[in-house]
């Protein structure tokens, strides 16, 4: 059984979505806390390369 993570920033008031983490075989897992059912895997390489990526283009808008 997966277990899930979620941040706790979130809360846990009811309409608090966020992204939670697992670790599955040799992966990460992230998922949307409101859609359950859609589960992004990465590598540690992948996960690495979105982060980078979400925060140049943070940078970016600024």
């Amino acid at each position: 059984m997966i277990q899930w993570q979620k941040s706790t920033y979130s809360g846990g008031a009811a309409g608090n979505e966020c992204v939670e983490l697992a670790r599955g075989e040799g992966e990460l897992l992230l998922r949307e806390s409101d859609d359950p059912a859609r589960i992004l895997a990465f590598t540690l390489t992948g996960l690495a390369a979105l982060l980078e990526s979400v925060q140049t283009a943070g940078r970016v808008r600024r």
